[in-house]
């Protein structure tokens, strides 16, 4: 009788671990951050005939016409090798930008709020001349180069986030650029978070 006692115990044991190890089993696994798609634009003119800005949001991928470059509709504008955003001076929006040394990839999560720029009446959230902000001047060959390693982390105008990198500043982007290529083509890729979160990977 004691022998099937202690048969008993051991049984409502191995039930009980095992009820356990499968409630443990059914545990779903960490959700892991979704990767964001890379979206490429090419041949985005640095201005128009009139020498206007050219707005482009990241949100929708698209340039935006001068109309609505006094709303939020737009990020950043090209003009030349200068890139404003919509922020301070430039624009109504809540944008900004942070310059960061580090490659795109590498770049995963946008910085402290206190760490981006906005333009003002002297200076822009990215900055201009040479070595910089995005570009170097090669002054021997008269050509404009990305700087390899910056990536621009970006404010939206609406308070998102996202990352830029410049590819090229010429027609079609040649992979080694000369004075004779058409400049103010910009190729850049980007990513765009909407979720209002600081993951930009």
């Amino acid at each position: 009788m004691k022998n099937f006692r202690i048969i008993l115990a051991l049984t409502a044991l191995v039930l009980t671990f095992n009820s356990c190890k499968k409630d443990d089993d059914d545990t779903p696994p960490p959700v892991e951050p979704s990767t964001l798609e890379i979206k490429i634009s090419s041949n985005l003119a640095a201005n128009d005939s009139a020498g206007h800005y050219t707005f482009f949001s990241l949100r929708t991928n698209s340039i935006i016409g001068l109309a609505d470059s006094a709303t939020t509709n737009w990020d950043l504008a090209f003009s030349s090798t200068k890139i404003i955003t919509n922020s301070g001076t430039s624009g109504p929006g809540n944008g900004g930008a942070s310059v960061v040394t580090q490659t795109f990839d590498d770049v995963t999560t946008a910085p402290a709020d206190n760490l981006f720029n906005t333009d003002n009446g002297t200076a822009l959230a990215i900055p201009t001349g040479s070595g910089n902000g995005w570009y170097n001047y090669d002054a021997v060959n008269m050509v404009i180069n990305p700087i390899a390693g910056r990536t621009i982390v970006m404010r939206t105008a609406d308070g998102k986030f996202g990352k830029v990198e410049i590819l090229s500043y010429y027609k079609d982007a040649p992979a080694s650029p000369t004075s004779t290529d058409i400049p103010r083509y910009y190729k850049f890729r980007f990513t765009f978070q909407s979720d209002g979160t600081k993951n930009v990977k």
